[in-house]
């Protein structure tokens, strides 16, 4: 029961992404729409690409119609009944028929490459996945990482247990962003970090042991020549070390919290240190020589003083 209620879950990521895609982009029109070509790329076997690629679609269509002036009574129509049909009808039928079948090929090739990777290569493998995980923080390369894991997952068996060391290995990998920057702005350098930075530098703490690589955005969306570079390093060096170990994952999310499920939890553990305090000590050291404590001092200094009631 549990398992059937994981993957049938796991089976809404791509439709879920590109549905609020295409709400972004077009508001409550475009979340039917972006749900059925969420589905289409799905089944022709897109995955996470085709679901970007088709969730803009559908929200462009489905924002391109929003635009022309129309009779009251064939308005009030738009947004409930025409403009979800036309743009479902327009981004279903391009993935069908033109994009769902390269983007397809593309994954495939993809997931063959890093599969090849295995093996003899499977340090290779683990720092090339922790370096996709590192690279956009929860954006498409990181996606395409985690898919081809999540993906290869069921496949597992006692004698192959190499889609279970690439779970954990991205995992490992995608813990060390949030937890990098938490340990920088919070204990190592402080000084580089504005006050905000280190509230965000708190709850890093917990995201990070969630596996929510998303929580070190609001550092690489303020100095990112210098966050995602460091993330990068230490996603690199983590995932290497955590398929050199060999450490094995059942579970395809969870961080710290699935531990019980990890093969290996101490060498698990050991490279996700590793990989946050060298994070950490790169982002501090990049800031060091950027000259960020003179640029934060006035920072702080230009803030305006709090008002006493």
């Amino acid at each position: 029961m549990l398992f059937k209620i994981g993957s049938l879950s796991m089976s809404l990521l791509v439709p879920a992404l590109a549905a609020y895609i295409a709400y972004g982009l077009a508001d409550r029109p475009g979340i039917a729409p972006g749900f059925t070509v969420g589905l289409v790329a799905n089944f022709m076997g897109a995955g996470f690409l085709g679901g970007i690629v088709g969730g803009l679609l559908a929200g462009l269509c489905a924002y391109w119609l929003t635009l022309p002036r129309l009779p009251r009574w064939l308005s009030s129509l738009m947004p409930v009944v025409i403009i979800p049909l036309l743009a479902t009808l327009f981004a279903g039928g391009l993935m069908f028929f033109l994009i769902g079948g390269p983007i397809a090929l593309f994954m495939e090739w993809l997931t063959g490459l890093l599969t090849g990777m295995s093996g003899a290569s499977a340090m290779a493998l683990g720092a090339v996945l922790g370096l996709m995980m590192c690279a956009d923080l929860g954006g498409p390369i990181n996606k395409v990482a985690y898919s081809f894991a999540a993906a290869g997952l069921g496949a597992a068996t006692v004698a192959n247990t190499a889609p279970q060391e690439i779970m954990a290995a991205v995992i490992a990998a995608g813990m060390v962003p949030p937890l990098g920057m938490a340990l920088a702005s919070t204990v190592l350098g402080r000084k580089y970090f504005t006050p905000q930075e280190r509230e965000n530098g708190k709850a890093s703490w917990l995201l990070g042991a969630s596996f929510i690589s998303e929580g070190a955005i609001p550092f690489a969306a303020a100095d990112p020549l210098r966050v995602l570079p460091a993330s990068m390093l230490g996603g690199v060096v983590t995932g290497a070390m955590s398929m050199a170990f060999g450490v094995t994952s059942v579970a395809p999310h969870g961080g710290i919290w699935v531990i019980p499920t990890i093969g290996g939890p101490i060498w698990f553990i050991l490279s996700i240190l590793v990989g946050t305090v060298i994070t950490a000590v790169t982002v501090v050291a990049l800031k060091h020589i950027g000259g960020a404590r003179k640029r934060v001092a006035e920072a702080t200094v230009a803030e305006p003083a709090p008002v006493n009631a």
